[in-house]
């Protein structure tokens, strides 16, 4: 099935501007998804809007959208009321300027869309505009209209074309100063140097491949196992690692190669096989 633009428009730094379109780079399309059931019907369940204070039904068509602003009051704002405050998309990603990537904490990173030509027209303007942020070696902020919301964005090079990120703003993002912290007692040398040693032995390259959702691979297995009508079988209990008391002796056993967890790859099952073999191959992302 053809990828459908989640957004259509301009690409515009100064009086440069190039037809773009967004793609989202990532998919939900795998997950497992459930419907509520009744057992004894196998029919599935509707949700019905009820009067929480009649208990009568009510027309979705009729409901409005209400703001709490103390126990039981609300502020009622209908579709009028938001024609009132609602941006008008201009279809244009406006760059406005240009930071180091480090610049920007991983926590303001939202979600990830291909930001590619769209069409013939103005694939050499775009293409300019990419190769003078390789060079220059920056990200673009702008921002764009998305659902009729203003989005701050973070445009990087990503192989042939562009990758735009959403950006969350400062309200979104929690300082690490709020969280209920400990104070970190400084580490023993020994440890530390043993804990050294096990980072360097365990350093290698990041695959996406070797990091799978054990949890969705096993949820597919039953499914299969129950429309087979086989009996299911219990999951292996995990080893319980916060039973270790003695902090040195689990190091040195962690330096010798002791108990140590085997990758997380996925299995030869067969929900898991299908899925590999279905799912349209890609690369690595890299940085051009």
């Amino acid at each position: 099935m053809a990828v459908r633009p989640s957004w259509e428009g301009h690409l515009r730094l100064s009086l440069v501007t190039c037809p773009v379109a967004l793609f989202p780079a990532t998919s939900e399309a795998q997950t497992v998804r459930f419907n509520l059931i009744n057992p004894e019907t196998n029919n599935r369940i509707r949700m019905k809007t009820v009067d929480a204070g009649t208990g009568e039904e009510v027309s979705r068509g009729d409901l409005v959208k209400g703001f709490e602003i103390a126990k039981g009051e609300y502020v009622l704002l209908d579709k009028e009321d938001f024609e009132q405050v609602k941006l008008e998309s201009t279809r244009i990603i406006d760059i406005e300027k240009f930071v180091p990537r480090a610049g920007i904490d991983r926590l303001y990173w939202d979600t990830p869309y291909h930001l590619v030509p769209s069409g013939k027209t103005g694939v050499e303007a775009f293409a300019v505009i990419r190769e003078a942020m390789k060079k220059k070696g920056m990200v673009a902020i702008g921002r764009l209209v998305m659902s009729t919301r203003e989005r701050i964005c973070a445009i990087e090079i990503e192989e042939s074309g562009l990758l735009l990120t959403t950006l969350r703003t400062a309200e979104e993002v929690r300082d690490v100063t709020e969280m209920p912290t400990a104070p970190l007692p400084k580490p023993d040398a020994q440890m530390l140097a043993i804990a050294e040693k096990i980072v360097e032995q365990q350093t290698g390259k990041f695959d996406p491949a070797d990091f799978v959702d054990r949890y969705e691979d096993a949820l597919r297995a039953l499914i299969e196992q129950k429309k087979k009508g086989q009996p299911v079988r219990p999951v292996a209990p995990a080893n319980d690692d916060a039973k270790v008391v003695d902090l040195m002796a689990a190091l040195k056993r962690s330096l010798k190669g002791g108990d140590a967890p085997a990758p997380a790859r996925r299995a030869g099952s067969a929900a898991s096989a299908s899925r590999r073999s279905s799912a349209p191959k890609r690369g690595g992302r890299r940085a051009a």
